[in-house]
């Protein structure tokens, strides 16, 4: 599998949930909202990443904050849930494992060519 990658712009950072496992090991997650303009001509897409473990949790908020641009490395997990009243049902949730602080978006500048080439034929 490919590594999966998505850069934009912060939005928010949504309140740290916690708790213990089946094994009783504490755990902790912060979700984050990320957008950017890969929407239908540009329009503005968003994305909801979860990110686990007591140290990045601790990283995100003290490294990044609503604005920024970011690249996240992500994973695309799907889990079932045997719901009682609604039987199996399925959530899709894109887990992240890097979050690294984006790279200014500026115009690349193209190469001159010296008067050397103009006498090409196309």
């Amino acid at each position: 599998m490919s590594e999966l990658k998505l850069s934009g712009t912060i939005k928010s950072f949504l309140p740290v949930t916690s708790g213990t496992s089946k094994v009783g090991k504490e755990w902790k997650k912060q979700n984050f909202v990320i957008s950017n303009k890969d929407g239908y001509e540009g329009a503005d897409k968003i994305y909801c990443f979860e990110y686990f473990g007591e140290e990045n949790v601790n990283n995100l908020t003290k490294y990044n904050k609503v604005g920024d641009e970011v690249t996240v490395s992500y994973n695309i997990g799907c889990n079932e849930y045997n719901n009682p009243t609604k039987g199996l049902q399925y959530f899709t949730s894109l887990s992240a494992w890097r979050v690294e602080k984006g790279e200014a978006v500026g115009v690349v500048n193209e190469p001159v060519l010296s008067g050397a080439d103009d006498d090409l034929p196309f």
